[in-house]
């Protein structure tokens, strides 16, 4: 199969390599690493197992990587406004484009572009990040639940397989929107309390008291909006599975943290802006989500620099 990753950040190269290693061709779209992966490879320090690609197809623009069969658009949410064009070259008649991204609200806007009918969504659960370029760390988990925008259980089930046939566990949602509603459950509490706690990490988080409430109250929050939504999830029972598995986890710092230290946009919108605005045409009320979504803003802002804070006056 013909494949183009479009956004080759860590979970991007993570499941591209795997793909490529099953024998696909697959083609990057590189920035950071373009030039290190071209003259060295890719390297995957895995726990399932560490593997090097000696040859890898990296490109700098996606019009060289031609139209292809899927393609994963693995892009950061904040770079959600490029997406179009930096896809529209790799579409042909046949292709099909996996949304493997946070957020919610994600996929009806590529439905939009490129047409319902072509568009899924891929929820990843998994823990990595990028070494020096070139390298990408996988630290634990790498499953994934796929669903379609118009729920064809059919379309997405190939997908499912071809992830399957690269070692990964697979699920396939019978909706899509549940499938999302569901992975807020733990973007929510843990990418934002991870930034408004202090630049901490998930063990902090789990090892307080008070911040495992308001992860907790976070939860509950999605789930309500989730059932106003028409969708069906046992909040209590998926919110316990959240917090077990996040306790396997060590020290865990997820995306929003590491773009927080390292000064870059965090993807506030697709994670806190998006829900709250579905859950205001709900009606469903969502303070916690609300505040989150206030300090994260404004704390992404200050920390880049958009916001200027004066220095302390002496106080008599």
């Amino acid at each position: 199969m013909k494949i183009a990753v479009i956004g080759s950040g860590a979970v991007g190269l993570l499941y591209g390599a795997r793909l490529a290693r099953t024998g696909h061709d697959v083609r990057f779209l590189m920035r950071r690493d373009l030039q290190a992966v071209r003259q060295r490879g890719l390297t995957v320090e895995s726990c399932d197992g560490d593997f090097h690609l000696d040859k890898v197809q990296a490109f700098g623009d996606p019009r060289e990587i031609g139209a292809v069969d899927l393609v994963i658009c693995s892009l950061k949410t904040t770079s959600l406004d490029e997406a179009e064009r930096l896809i529209r070259p790799c579409v042909g008649p046949q292709t099909e484009i996996l949304c493997l991204m946070n957020g919610f609200n994600i996929e009806p806007r590529f439905g939009r572009w490129f047409g319902p009918e072509r568009v899924l969504g891929g929820l990843a659960f998994v823990c990595s990040n990028r070494g020096e370029p070139g390298v990408v760390h996988h630290l634990d988990y790498g499953r994934v639940t796929f669903g379609h925008l118009l729920d064809d259980r059919a379309k997405a089930e190939r997908i499912a397989a071809l992830f399957a046939e690269a070692g990964f566990e697979t699920h396939v949602a019978p909706s899509l929107l549940q499938a999302r509603y569901e992975k807020l459950f733990w973007n929510v509490p843990f990418n934002t309390i991870c930034v408004t706690a202090g630049a901490v990490t998930t063990r902090e988080i789990l090892g307080d008291a008070g911040l495992c409430e308001l992860a907790r109250a976070l939860m509950r929050e999605v789930g309500a909006s989730a059932e106003a939504d028409g969708c069906r999830i046992d909040t209590q029972a998926f919110s316990d599975k959240m917090m077990s598995d996040t306790g396997t986890m060590g020290p865990y710092r997820p995306s929003m943290l590491i773009d927080y230290e390292l000064k870059r946009p965090l993807e506030v919108e697709a994670i806190l802006g998006e829900p709250v605005r579905r859950a205001r045409q709900l009606e469903v009320p969502v303070p916690t989500i609300e505040t989150q979504y206030r300090l994260v803003s404004f704390l992404d802002r200050l920390n880049r620099g958009e916001i200027r804070v004066e220095g302390p006056h002496a106080q008599h």
